[in-house]
């Protein structure tokens, strides 16, 4: 039987009460706290919770921590390169319009390309439903020393197959479980898990779909199932309300986003991730030579 949501959130308590986090610059709270799931139903979407500033704030705190992240992010590959086994993935789950590509640019754009594994999972291909539902999972997981960024993820096993009907409810209703095991493999392998689902209201995304029909460099981006895909909000809703209650676990927490102001998600998220990203305590790996031999070798050379 998986945990009830009450269970896991009192855990989570418990955890985030002995760790003390402090709330970072603009917060009123740490925002791993501030974001943690709540019922979906009540919801405003246009809401900034635990955030004291406005945008123009936010958008400077962004850049602050972009180049906290970028050094971080450095170090994180250093160690990776020096034998650690560390590494971090942001998921990101959404409805279309809800910003993850936006959070894409715009947050992990701040950091060296070179150390960001990014991977985007739409329908399965044929060789992929050959295997079970988590092997392309597995197969992307961020190496050592990488932050991995799941554009859509696993989830979507229990969202759009539980929706549309893809697989029974018996089969569904056992990856619930299935997904917390995995994570708490992924976990204990030395990967920090920063789970974000983004909330977009049903006339925001509205507002987005008609701009994408409205402008000739945003067609590419426009989906005519993103209609049909409207139509079963109510579905999704509840979709989406079953992961939060039966994954969000000490070791991977979701954490919910707000969407409809894109600055305040893209500063959330970005929050989330050098909050994840400082908790690692990374410093620079020790050099595996003498220093002061090369040097005088250098000068000789």
């Amino acid at each position: 039987m998986s945990k009830s949501k009450s269970s896991q959130s009192s855990k989570s308590s418990k955890s985030s009460k002995s760790k003390k986090p402090k709330a970072a610059r603009g917060w009123a709270e740490p925002a791993d706290l501030a974001l943690r799931p709540q019922p979906l139903a009540g919801l405003e979407c246009a809401s900034t919770p635990g955030w004291t500033g406005d945008r123009a704030a936010a958008e400077a705190q962004l850049a602050a921590n972009g180049a906290a992240l970028s050094e971080l992010q450095e170090k994180l590959f250093a160690d990776g390169r020096s034998g650690g086994t560390r590494s971090v993935l942001l998921v990101l789950q959404g409805m279309d319009t809800s910003g993850k590509g936006g959070i894409v640019r715009h947050v992990i754009g701040q950091v060296d390309p070179q150390g960001v594994m990014h991977r985007s999972f739409g329908v399965p291909t044929d060789a992929e439903r050959k295997h079970n539902y988590l092997w392309r999972i597995r197969n992307a997981l961020p190496r050592p020393g990488y932050i991995g960024v799941f554009d859509r993820s696993h989830y979507e096993d229990v969202l759009v197959a539980r929706v549309n009907e893809l697989v029974p409810p018996e089969v569904w209703g056992k990856r619930y479980e299935e997904i917390n095991a995995f994570e708490a493999k992924v976990a204990a392998a030395g990967t920090r898990i920063v789970k974000v689902a983004l909330v977009v209201s049903a006339q925001e995304q509205k507002a987005r779909l008609r701009e994408r029909l409205t402008r000739k460099d945003k067609f590419w981006k426009y989906n005519p199932s993103d209609i049909d895909e409207r139509a079963k909000w109510p579905a999704y809703r509840e979709a989406y309300q079953a992961v939060l209650d039966r994954t969000s676990t000490d070791t991977a927490p979701w954490h919910v986003v707000p969407a409809d102001r894109k600055w305040f998600a893209r500063l959330a998220v970005s929050q989330l991730l050098l909050d994840a990203l400082t908790d690692l305590d990374l410093g620079w790996p020790p050099p595996s030579f003498d220093v002061k031999a090369e040097k005088a070798r250098l000068e000789k050379a």
